[in-house]
């Protein structure tokens, strides 16, 4: 008898707890009504624009030779932008080669210093390919490889 009344009770602290956990997080989630005006603007979609993984010889100072392979993708705003950046890619990565065989290895072991890569890289891709093209608009580099050996 003492057994059925054990497991009865233990199936009701079961129940309740189930049945709390369900108003608990209904309640939560529970809509509100908002009018048209004061929904906040859906905000576009970014796009991610992967690059070629690339390999360039660093600055060295000791004698031994230091090797950076790094992996981009790019946060663009549209895909004209894409486009853009496809049409002018020689260009852009040939100077994004020529600027990161242009780094020491002590210049990117730090955090801060991969952060200023990131901006400088970013300065680099959005100047003019051509003086009668507009700048390619990128909203952030991102890593995605870096390894300096």
């Amino acid at each position: 008898m003492k057994r059925i009344i054990l497991i009865v009770l233990i199936a009701l602290i079961a129940a309740g707890a189930a049945g709390a956990g369900v108003w608990f997080f209904l309640s939560k989630r529970a809509p509100v009504a908002v009018s048209a005006e004061a929904a906040p603007a859906q905000s576009a979609v970014p796009l991610f624009f992967p690059l070629e993984s690339m390999t360039v010889n660093l600055q060295s100072d000791d004698g031994q030779q230091h090797f950076l392979r790094i992996g981009l993708t790019l946060k663009l705003g549209d895909a004209v932008t894409q486009q853009a950046l496809t049409d002018h890619m020689p260009e852009v990565r040939s100077r994004i080669l020529l600027a990161l065989s242009n780094k020491h290895p002590e210049e990117l072991a730090p955090l801060e210093g991969k952060r200023a890569l990131a901006e400088e890289l970013k300065t680099l891709i959005t100047a003019p390919t051509d003086k009668s093209v507009a700048p390619i608009r990128v909203q952030d580099v991102l890593f995605t490889e870096f390894v300096v050996q």
